[in-house]
């Protein structure tokens, strides 16, 4: 059987970054799937499901809302090996293009305070399983390590 191309990424000299991991075509549409590695792999502990979970909600809220990339934003979710997530954008695009909305969703979790969207039974389908404080965690950490100097090596996969 042949491997999915996220498993032909080099993950032993991956670094934390923002990466184009496949493009497909719709039609005459494109979408761009991003990986946004928080963790090194295999190197680093994964990440706690309520951390994820709650930067979830509060990234896909922030995208889902921003001005320019609302009507752009097809999916954002976290990645099964819990190192980081997966977001889907319409259009033919670089990890460049997306280093500014990135930079103010990362920002935005960092920021949020109060309750978390959808978070509720109504809502949710795990909603007890929400950390705030993990998810501004890895928000900070992101942004240290990738978003505040963002270099070549942290948005194209290793060879």
């Amino acid at each position: 059987m042949k491997k999915i191309a996220s498993f032909t990424v080099n993950h032993i000299d991956l670094l934390t970054g923002i990466y184009v991991s496949r493009k497909d075509s719709i039609g005459e549409e494109v979408a761009t799937t991003f990986d946004l590695r928080f963790t090194r792999p295999n190197v680093e502990p994964v990440m706690v499901t309520a951390g994820i979970h709650a930067l979830e909600h509060l990234g896909a809220t922030f995208l889902r809302n921003d001005a320019g990339w609302a009507d752009k934003t097809i999916y954002f979710g976290p990645m099964g090996c819990r190192t980081g997530f997966y977001v889907i954008f319409k259009g033919d695009l670089e990890s460049k293009d997306i280093v500014d909305v990135i930079t103010r969703m990362i920002d935005f979790v960092i920021n949020f305070e109060g309750d978390i969207p959808g978070a509720s039974p109504r809502d949710c389908g795990n909603y007890l399983d929400l950390n705030l404080e993990m998810a501004k965690y890895y928000a900070r950490k992101y942004k240290s390590e990738v978003l505040d100097n963002i270099s070549d090596e942290r948005l194209n996969y290793p060879a």
